[in-house]
């Protein structure tokens, strides 16, 4: 493992494959908040360790060796969130900047006796699959809540924003991982929905708020 910046610079740049399209040297420094020389430098020296690869006015490619890097970190950031929800009983929008420090916590054995005290879990707080320690993710089926049938029930399984005020806002509608809710009806102009909460409240969600929403049909 390298620094705690080049293990952030390695996290994003695995995310940010994910995502359609080629990830560059300005979309770096606009997601870590840091100016465009600074990433550059840093790109050479993940490019020497075989992390990622780079050419000048060319995407930045993640190697093999650097997503095996990304997921380990990736690992250890969801199991400390689990663990400070489940053991610590901090609430789910409390638990991502904690969770951000802790991953960097050079140790395989304080992570693997985690994983073994929560009993090998799946997914994290938010429902974001855990990968196992070879890296490996088991996905779920699962489908963005702006995309449910109308009349149907779901089950909430993940959400794909982990921020204190989307998470916060969550809460003040009742709404949780695993819950099952059942979609009402859609506003065809602005794509919010009006779904039934596991209290049985009817509610309104914006179209922002259930692209961010995955849910288990």
């Amino acid at each position: 493992m390298g620094s705690l910046t080049e293990e952030n610079y390695i996290k994003t740049i695995y995310s940010l494959s994910l995502e359609p399209g080629e990830v560059t040297v300005s979309e770096l420094a606009k997601k870590l908040n840091v100016k465009l020389p600074t990433v550059t430098s840093m790109i050479k020296k993940l490019s020497v360790k075989k992390l990622v690869s780079y050419a000048p006015y060319q995407g930045i490619k993640i190697t093999e060796k650097g997503k095996k890097e990304a997921l380990s970190i990736i690992r250890k950031h969801r199991l400390a969130e689990l663990f400070l929800v489940k053991i610590l009983k901090l609430g789910w929008e409390e638990v991502h900047e904690i969770a951000e420090q802790l991953e960097h916590v050079n140790s395989e054995r304080f992570y693997n006796r985690i994983d073994e005290l929560l009993g090998y879990p799946k997914a994290d707080p938010h429902g974001e699959p855990i990968p196992d320690v070879n890296g490996k993710i088991i996905s779920q089926k699962s489908i963005p809540l702006s995309q449910a049938v109308i009349g149907s029930s779901v089950r909430i399984s993940a959400v794909s924003n982990d921020e204190k005020s989307f998470l916060d806002h969550l809460n003040a509608k009742g709404l949780q991982i695993g819950d099952l809710i059942t979609v009402k009806k859609k506003e065809l102009f602005d794509g919010s929905l009006s779904i039934v909460t596991k209290a049985k409240k009817e509610t309104m969600l914006s179209h922002q708020v259930v692209e961010k929403i995955w849910v288990e049909l």
